[in-house]
Parts: structure tokens; C-alpha cells; sequence
């Protein structure tokens, strides 16, 4: 009953604050239009002196002071004088007699409103309030009921059971007035296990690729202790092949490294304004350079102004280039773009190489995927390129177009926000 009695005074309160806001509103509409009607009166009397040009001096509405004050506006007179003239006094009892009439219809109207605001005005409070009070209803009953402390020892007996690393363990007490808290943790659980999986996954790929640029260092250096010191070739086949894997576990350990501070968000991407022509024409340049045996091509002309991280985009670029490498023969035809694509700005690199089979489309990102295996560690592969690539062109808020074809190529291009004003 109390919180009844307390919605009904917080209704009434609201109440009453509506009926004098619109009190006011119509107060002022009413002070509002008689001042246009009597200032239309007068500025119409002024009329033929204002064609005339003559220059009016003094203005004052007149009225008998004796009269009933419901009846002086229908006696008003406007009176204004002219440079060395007489004053005029212009008078029209009935425009305000239609105006005094005016104003008691349109007063009745209004009185009308309000008793009908103040009446319905209350219903509708507690129409808004009936939410509140619903939810402080729930709350009281919530608080005077009493939770059964054997549900909450079940509970914890159900949740200690529960492992993140098990899959096939779910949450399940059985209780019909848990089952939301139920959907809620196996949810959770879910996600948890989802997280634990890639992460064991991905220690056990990073182990394995680990392992084996270590296994090929420890076996040379044991055939260089037994051979190498009075065999000159054993010794720089073995010191070729140390330096050769000790240069592809660096880069897979800072590949690794790279991809784990993305993970924490440690990585910092530095935004500016940039050509990516001018990117891909340095990009092309330093490739003919080091694979001078490919037919390279730039289709770079014109500017496209972009938003980004000149050294992780170009990052990304030689990535893309040197999987076009890896996956061409000699001679083979590999072609570098930047255009605009439906009006936004990308860059491809396209290749005449082995292309992508439509099952592995899927997982190109996926970290440490190879297409082809021997192909890719031959070249000293990691397969966590496109997974470096990928994660810097989702940070830039773009995204990549990928064509492919078996025995015919493959175009990976990657497509990124707009700058504004840029030119086309």
C-alpha cells in the first residue's frame, strides 16, 4: 500500500507540473496574439502617413479609465502625431469588439484544455510510472524471498566439475529456476573453449615448426664436430645449412612475437596519410632486385591517397609477393597494382602460379596453414604470412578480394577505407 500511495503522489506531481507548463504556454500565446492584433491595428492606421512620408513623433493607445475593464478595449483609440501637425485619433470599436470576442472563445477553448489536461493528465502519469512500480514490485518480492541455500550448494557442487579444457563437459543442474544462469555459464564455457583449443593448437604448431630448425642445427653441428674440422666440404654445407635455418627460426620466433603482441594489443599502428602508388612502385622496385628471375610488372599510376601504416601496409604487400614468389616457376609473370575498386582504393598482387584449391580457400589465414607443404618449407616458409597479413589489413578497417584459380593464378588484392578528398 505504501509504494501504491507513493506512485500516486509521484503521478500527481507530474500532474501538476504538465497542467502549469501548459498553463504558461497558453498564457503567453494569448499576451503573444493580442499584442499582433492591436499592433496590426495600429501600424494599419499609420498607413497614409507612412505613404506620405511623414515622420511620426508620438504613438499612445487611449481608453476611458471610468469603463468596466472587460469593456475598455471595445472604447480604445490609437492616437500618433506628425511634425507640426495635429495628432489623429483613429478609432474602430468593432475590430475589438470582434477581438474581445475572439479572445473569450479562444480563452474558453483553452480552459477547456487544461480541465481536460489536469483529468487525463494523471492517467497518463501513471501510465509512464507503471513500468517503475512493476520493476519495484519485483524487487520487493525479490527481497523478501528467500533463496534456498541447498540450490546454492548444488550449484557449486555442478560448477567444480566443470573444466574449460573438456568440451563435452556442460553446466547442467537440473533446476528449472537456473536454467538462465545455466545458458549463461555454458556460453562462457564455450568461448573458453574455443580459446583454449586455438591456443593449444597454436603452441603445438609453433612447437613443431620450433623443432624442427633445431633438429637440423643440432644434427650439422654434430656432423661438423665429427667430420667437419678435415672435410672443407662438410664444413660449408653444415655452416650454409646452420645459417639457413637459424635465419628461419628468427623470423618465425618474430613472426610468433608479432602475432602474440597483435593478440595482447601491443601492437601500435601509426596512422598517416599516404600514397599507395608510391608504396607499390618501392615495393616493385625491391623485388625486381632480389627475385630477378620472375617478369614483374607495376600497374601504379596517379595518387591514391589512404589512411594507414606506410610499414606494416608495406608489410603486408611484400608478404602477399613473396607467397606469389613462392607459388610461381621461373620466368613466370607476377604484376603489381594499385587502382580504385567501385571507388575505393586497394592494391592486388597477381600471379600465373599453381593458384589455390577450392578446399584450402577457406584457411589461407589460418595460422601455420601450408597449401603446399614441401613446396613451402623448401623455401623456408613459416605459414603465419597471411595471418600477419590479415590481421594488419583488419586493423586498418579493410579487407581482402581474393581470386583464384587451379594451374591458372591467383589475385589477392586488399581493398581499404577511403580517405577523404583524396583525388581520382
Amino acid at each position: 500500500m505504501s509504494q501504491d500511495r507513493r506512485m500516486s503522489s509521484l503521478a500527481r506531481r507530474m500532474n501538476r507540473s504538465w497542467f502549469f507548463r501548459l498553463l504558461l504556454i497558453l498564457l503567453t500565446v494569448d499576451v503573444l496574439l493580442a499584442a499582433m492584433l492591436t499592433g496590426g491595428f495600429c501600424w494599419d492606421a499609420e498607413k497614409d502617413a507612412r505613404e506620405a512620408g511623414k515622420k511620426i513623433t508620438q504613438r499612445q493607445l487611449v481608453w476611458d479609465k471610468e469603463l468596466p475593464v472587460w469593456k475598455r478595449l471595445d472604447a480604445v483609440s490609437y492616437s500618433f502625431s506628425m511634425d507640426g501637425e495635429e495628432p489623429v485619433v483613429v478609432s474602430n470599436p468593432e475590430y475589438f469588439k470582434a477581438v474581445r470576442l475572439m479572445m473569450r472563445v479562444l480563452l474558453i477553448a483553452e480552459i477547456m484544455i487544461l480541465i481536460g489536461q489536469y483529468h487525463g493528465g494523471k492517467r497518463r502519469a501513471k501510465r509512464l510510472l507503471a513500468p517503475l512500480e512493476k520493476m519495484a514490485y519485483t524487487a520487493q518480492e525479490l527481497s523478501r524471498s528467500r533463496f534456498n541455500p541447498e540450490k546454492l550448494h548444488h550449484l557449486e557442487d555442478v560448477i567444480a566439475t566443470v573444466s574449460p579444457t573438456n568440451p563435452e563437459v556442460k553446466l547442467k543442474t537440473g533446476d528449472q529456476e537456473l536454467q538462465g544462469l545455466e545458458k549463461a555459464i555454458n556460453d562462457l564455457l564455450a568461448r573458453m573453449q574455443e580459446s583454449y583449443r586455438q591456443q593449444s593448437r597454436f603452441v603445438s604448431d609453433a612447437s613443431h615448426e620450433l623443432r624442427t630448425p633445431i633438429a637440423v642445427i643440432q644434427g650439422y653441428a654434430d656432423m661438423l664436430s665429427r667430420w667437419g674440422k678435415s672435410d672443407e666440404k662438410v664444413l660449408e654445407e653444415g655452416i650454409a645449412a646452420i645459417q639457413g635455418e637459424s635465419a628461419h627460426m628468427k623470423t618465425l620466433i618474430e613472426q610468433l612475437l608479432f602475432l602474440a603482441r597483435g593478440d595482447s594489443g601491443r601492437n601500435q599502428v601509426e596512422m598517416a596519410q599516404m600514397d599507395l602508388s608510391e608504396m607499390i612502385r618501392e615495393v616493385f622496385e625491391e623485388s625486381r632486385m632480389i627475385h630477378e628471375n620472375r617478369n614483374w610488372q607495376c600497374q601504379a599510376e596517379g595518387k591514391i591517397m589512404v589512411q594507414g601504416d606506410r610499414a606494416m601496409l608495406k608489410q603486408t604487400a611484400r608478404i602477399l609477393i613473396d607467397n606469389a614468389v613462392k607459388y610461381t616457376a621461373e620466368g613466370d609473370k607476377i604484376t603489381l597494382r594499385s587502382r580504385y575498386k567501385e571507388g575505393t582504393p586497394c592494391f592486388e598482387v597477381q600471379d600465373n602460379g599453381i593458384g589455390i584449391k577450392e578446399e584450402d580457400m577457406n584457411h589461407i589465414f589460418d595460422r601455420f596453414f601450408r597449401a603446399d607443404p614441401a613446396r613451402t618449407r623448401a623455401n623456408g616458409g613459416t605459414g603465419l604470412g597471411l595471418s600477419i597479413a590479415k590481421w594488419i589489413v583488419e586493423r586498418h578497417g579493410g579487407y581482402f578480394d581474393i581470386f583464384s584459380r587451379e594451374e591458372f593464378g591467383t589475385r589477392i588484392g586488399v581493398v581499404l577505407p577511403q580517405e577523404d578528398g583524396s583525388e581520382k
